[in-house]
Order: structure tokens, then sequence, then C-alpha cells
């Protein structure tokens, strides 16, 4: 089965750069979406953004778009989510996830990372 480890959160400034990774093992992210969202406390887990791991296909939340880039390495079975520009509104526990369709919705994923915090002060 297939297991996913987050690294690369942490505590920045507004305005700072930050690159989070995602790496599976047991599986391949191959024919898969991968996803990444995000959770602050008392709140909903959000969509933030998706890659297609075949076509390389991207899709954007509006409030990561022309901020965050998905992208994968496939020697290193690795997505990886840059965060540029970065605000306080980003502080939250980040996740990533694996469907086998397009969606902005966490119940189409079905495995999951345990999540790693990024918080942005101001």
């Amino acid at each position: 089965q297939v297991q996913l480890v987050e690294s690369g959160g942490g505590l920045v400034q507004a305005g700072d750069s930050l690159r989070l990774s995602c790496a599976a093992s047991g599986r391949t992210f191959s024919r898969y979406i991968v996803g990444w969202f995000r959770q602050a406390p008392g709140k909903e887990r959000e969509f933030v953004a998706a890659i297609n791991w075949s076509s390389k296909a991207t899709s954007y939340d509006d409030s990561a778009k022309g901020r965050f880039t998905i992208s994968t390495d496939n020697d290193k079975n690795t997505v990886y989510l840059h965060m540029n520009s970065l605000k306080p509104e980003d502080t939250a526990t980040n996740y990533c996830a694996t469907g086998q369709g397009w969606s902005a919705t966490p119940n189409a994923y079905n495995y999951w990372s345990p999540g790693t915090q990024v918080t942005v002060s101001t």
C-alpha cells in the first residue's frame, strides 16, 4: 500500500517562499492525480493544486494560482509544491494525496500524507 511522506514545512515570514515535498513509497504516482490540500484549525480541508502524473497537466485554486507551482521529479517519485509570496492566510497543515480523477474535493482522493505545518507570520 502506498505511503506518502511530506517534508519542507516550517515557519516563514510573509513574502517568503517555501517548497513542500511529497514522496511516495510502496507504489509510484504513475497513472494518478496528485493533489495538495491544506487545512487551518477549525476550517474544512481545501484544495490547493493538483497534477496529472502522466501528462503533467496542472490545476490550481484561485488562491494559489500565480503564486504556487506544482511539479514532479519522476526519478525520485516525488511531487513538489513551490509556494512563493506566502501570506498569513496560507498558514495551515498541508497534505498531499492521490486520486484517479481530477477533483478539488478531498473525498475524491484515497491516500493521504500525515500533513506538514506551514506557518506564515506577518
